[in-house]
C-alpha cells in the first residue's frame, strides 16, 4: 500500500525535540563506565523503574535497542504525516500513584478520556431500508440501559448490578497490583526473621479477601471459569455478551469458552483515568508521548537514557553476583544491579550466562506460554469510516461513536469462538475479531487535517501457519485484505479511504518490539502464570536466582498492559537490596 497522502490531507507540524532528550543532553549525558543501576530496555516499565530509582538517589542508566524509546508504548510516523501508536494504543491501567509520583502531567502527559467508550454495530440481514442496530456504551448508566434494552429488557435491568459486581472485584484486586506477591520462597526456606518479614506480603491478599467477603466463591468463579459461563449467568442477549467477552480474550490465545478467561476481562476493567474508575483514553500525541513524559521525569532527576544501545550480555562476577552489562559494540558498563525490562525468555535464556542459573529455573522459563493471537494493523485514511449502523455527519466531523473501541464481527460469542478455532488449526481467522479505534477523532494532532489514523487490533492469527509455513508479504497482505473486507461490510467505502497501512503479525511484533511469540503481555495472563507464579513459582518477587538481577517488565507481576506497576515494584525491590548492602 503506498505511503502517500491525498488531496484532502494537509500537512501537520513536526514533533518537537523530546523533553527527556533535552534534559539528558543538558545533564551531560555521555556514556559512563559505571552506574549504580542499569535498566535493559526503555519500555514504559523500564522507564518507570529508572525514574523511581533515580528519585531515590540511585544513579541509573537505561539502554534501548531501538532508535526510539517506549517499547510497545511508542508513537511512530510510518506513513508520512500520520502518527501511529504502533503497538499499544489505549491507556487505562497506569497506576495512579505513578502518575502522581513522577509528575507526568508536569512532564507533558495529556489525556483524552473517551465517553462513550464502546460501540458494537450489528450486521442484520433482512433489515431492508432500516438502519441496523448497534450497542453504544458509556458512563451514563441510564443511557446504557436504553441501548441494551434494544436487545433485552431483562439485561438492561441487570446491567447495573453486573457493573457493581465487577467493580467490587476490581477494588479487591487493586491493592495486589502495587506490591510484590506473597514471598513463598521465604516461607519455605528463609530464616525465622525472613519468614516473619514475608508475612507483610500477605496484607494485600487478606485485604482483598475482606473486600469480597461472603461473595468470595462467586468471585472465584469469575477468575477461573470460561467468561461465557459467567456472562450466561447474568445476560441473555448475545451482542451484549460478545461485547463484554472481547475484554476477556483480547491479546490472549484463548476462546471465551476457555476456563480462566474471566481474569483477562478483569485485567481490562480494573483501570481508570483521572479518578474515573474503568475509564480508558487516548494519549495526546500517541502512546509514545506517555513514554516521553516518564523519560522526562527520569532524566530531569539525572537518569541517563541511551537509544540504539543493545545489551547482549549480563555480566556476572566470580562470586555469582551481577556486575553490569556488555553492549553490542563490546562496551562494558559496570553496575551494582541490573533490571531487565525485556521478557523473561530473553532475560534468562539469551542475556544471562546459563551457568549461573539453576537448570530447573531455566526449564520453567523455556516452557512459558507466550502464544499470541494478535495482528496489529495501523491504517492511514483520508476520511472517517461511515458505519451503516451510524452514518457520518454531513461534513464528516467525528461523532460520539468514533471515539470508541469499535467491535466488529462481535455479534455473538460463537463468532469469537470460531475465530479462535481457526487459529488452532493454523489458519488466520476467517471472520477475525476486530477492535477498531480512531484516536484522531479526539486528537487531531495525529493526522493531517481531514484525515485520520485507525488502529486495528485483530485476532486470531497463529505465529506459525498451517503446515509450518511462515508469514510472508503475500500472507500478510492477504490477511489485511480480509480484515479490510470485513470492515467494508460494516462501513462501505472504508477500503477506498485507505492511504497507507502497517501490518504487524505475531512474528513482526516479536522482531520489532521483542515480544516473545508476539505476546503483548510477554507471557500469557493465564492463572498458572499469574501472581506468585509469574513468571515462575518461587521467583515472582522481581528477584531471580542470580543476585543483583531483577525482572521489571510485563513478564513479572502483575503482568501486561501499560500499567507501570512491575517497573515501580521492581525498582523498590532493588532499592531495598542496595540499602541492605
Amino acid at each position: 500500500m503506498p505511503a502517500s497522502g491525498r488531496g484532502l490531507c494537509r500537512a501537520v507540524a513536526a514533533s518537537p525535540f523530546p523533553a527527556w532528550r533535552r534534559a539528558h543532553t543538558e545533564a551531560g549525558g555521555g556514556l559512563k563506565p559505571e552506574y549504580d543501576a542499569v535498566v535493559i530496555g526503555a519500555g514504559h516499565n523500564g522507564l518507570v523503574a529508572a525514574a523511581y530509582l533515580q528519585r531515590l538517589g540511585v544513579n541509573t542508566a537505561v539502554f534501548e535497542r531501538r532508535h526510539v524509546i517506549g517499547g510497545a508504548a511508542v508513537t511512530e510516523e510510518i506513513v508520512p504525516g500520520f502518527k501511529f501508536s504502533r503497538a499499544s494504543y489505549l491507556l487505562s491501567l497506569l497506576r495512579p500513584q505513578i502518575y502522581t509520583d513522577l509528575e507526568l502531567k508536569k512532564h507533558g502527559l495529556r489525556l483524552h478520556l473517551r465517553n462513550p467508550y464502546s460501540f458494537t454495530p450489528m450486521l442484520e440481514e433482512g433489515a431492508g431500508s432500516k438502519v441496523p442496530r448497534s450497542l453504544l456504551l458509556g458512563t451514563d448508566m441510564a443511557e446504557n440501559q436504553k441501548q441494551i434494552a434494544q436487545f433485552s429488557r431483562k439485561d438492561a435491568q441487570v446491567f447495573p448490578r453486573y457493573e457493581e459486581f465487577m467493580h467490587r472485584l476490581a477494588l479487591a484486586i487493586d491493592p495486589l497490583l502495587d506490591a510484590a506477591p506473597v514471598d513463598m520462597a521465604a516461607f519455605q526456606r528463609g530464616s525465622v526473621l525472613q519468614r516473619i518479614k514475608s508475612l507483610s506480603t500477605l496484607k494485600p491478599l487478606l485485604k482483598a479477601g475482606r473486600v469480597l467477603g461472603a461473595q468470595l466463591p462467586e468471585y472465584y468463579e469469575v477468575l477461573t471459569a470460561p467468561i461465557t459461563k459467567v456472562l450466561d449467568q447474568w445476560f441473555e442477549s448475545e451482542p451484549l455478551k460478545a461485547t463484554l467477552a472481547t475484554d476477556a480474550v483480547i491479546g490472549a490465545m484463548t476462546s471465551p469458552r476457555t476456563p480462566g478467561s474471566g481474569y483477562v476481562l478483569l485485567h481490562h476493567v480494573m483501570g481508570g483515568l483521572e479518578g474515573m474508575q474503568g475509564a480508558w483514553g487516548y494519549v495526546q500525541g500517541g502512546m509514545g508521548a506517555l513514554s516521553d513524559a516518564i523519560a522526562s521525569s527520569a532524566t530531569t532527576h539525572g537518569a541517563s537514557i541511551f537509544t540504539e544501545k543493545t545489551v547482549v550480555k549480563v555480566q556476572v562476577n566470580s562470586e555469582g553476583c551481577v556486575q553490569g552489562v556488555v553492549l553490542e559494540d563490546g562496551t562494558e558498563v559496570r553496575s551494582k544491579v541490573v533490571l531487565s525490562n525485556t521478557s523473561p525468555q530473553i532475560t534468562f535464556l539469551k542475556l544471562t550466562p546459563q551457568g549461573w542459573l539453576p537448570e530447573k529455573f531455566l526449564e520453567k522459563i523455556s516452557q512459558l506460554d507466550s502464544r499470541s493471537p494478535v495482528t496489529k494493523i495501523n491504517v492511514a485514511v483520508d476520511r472517517l469510516p461511515s458505519f451503516l449502523a451510524a452514518p457520518n455527519a454531513p461534513r464528516g466531523h467525528p461523532l460520539p461513536h468514533h471515539q470508541c473501541s469499535i467491535h466488529l464481527n462481535c455479534e455473538d460469542t460463537l463468532l469469537l469462538h470460531q475465530a479462535f478455532e481457526d487459529a488452532m488449526d493454523g489458519l488466520p481467522s476467517h471472520r477475525p475479531m476486530i477492535e477498531l479505534c480512531i484516536p484522531s477523532a479526539l486528537d487531531p494532532t495525529l493526522a493531517p487535517s481531514g484525515c485520520h489514523v485507525v488502529s486495528l487490533f485483530t485476532q486470531y492469527t497463529p505465529y506459525t501457519l498451517a503446515g509450518g509455513k511462515a508469514w510472508d508479504e503475500q500472507e500478510r497482505n492477504a490477511y489485511a485484505d480480509r480484515v479490510f473486507d470485513c470492515i467494508e461490510v460494516y462501513a462501505p467505502g472504508f477500503k477506498d479511504s485507505v492511504v497507507g497501512r502497517d501490518i504487524l503479525t505475531p512474528p513482526d511484533l516479536e522482531r520489532i518490539f521483542g515480544l516473545p511469540g508476539g505476546n503483548i503481555f510477554h507471557c500469557a495472563m493465564s492463572l498458572d502464570q499469574l501472581y506468585f507464579a509469574r513468571p515462575v513459582p518461587l521467583h515472582s518477587g522481581y528477584r531471580c536466582p542470580l543476585q543483583g538481577l531483577y525482572l521489571c517488565g510485563s513478564g513479572a507481576h502483575p503482568g501486561g498492559g501499560v500499567m507501570g506497576a512491575a517497573g515501580r515494584n521492581a525498582a523498590h525491590a532493588a532499592f531495598r537490596d542496595l540499602k541492605s548492602k
